[in-house]
């Protein structure tokens, strides 16, 4: 079951990520709707990779540590401290007191990689646009 939860979040984030390449390929850029889009996509993926490394913890993959041990509450507890990593990861550097292990890793690599090149195409696509009087 939980590989079916893992795959429709993944699905979830590609979809995401194909409907900001349609909004950049759009005309007018820096409209209210594709800011909307923009703010969507970011809280889309900051949820999404949440709720991967709460799966994965779930399923007794530690991902994430806390002071040097792996999460420990109730569930609500570990999805708000997955939340708040997610949100840490993809806005930021990272502040240090949750540390990812493993194959987390990888996923807050690709998680900020993702924060790191949404506002980098926001950007170039306002100059391309004001470049061809869009």
């Amino acid at each position: 079951m939980g590989i079916f939860i893992g795959l429709a979040v993944l699905f979830c984030l590609v979809m995401s990520l194909k409907i900001l390449i349609k909004a950049v390929q759009k005309g007018t850029f820096l409209s209210f709707e594709t800011v909307c889009v923009i703010g969507f996509v970011y809280i889309s993926f900051l949820i999404g990779f949440a709720m991967l490394y709460l799966l994965l913890h779930e399923y007794d993959i530690i991902v994430l540590m806390e002071n040097g041990s792996s999460l420990q509450g109730t569930y609500f507890e570990k999805l708000e401290t997955c939340l708040y990593f997610s949100a840490v990861t993809l806005f930021s550097v990272g502040y240090g007191d949750i540390t990812p292990v493993g194959i987390g890793r990888w996923l807050a690599l690709i998680e900020a990689f993702l924060g790191y090149i949404l506002p980098t195409t926001v950007v170039a696509r306002t100059v391309i646009g004001m470049d061809k009087g869009e």
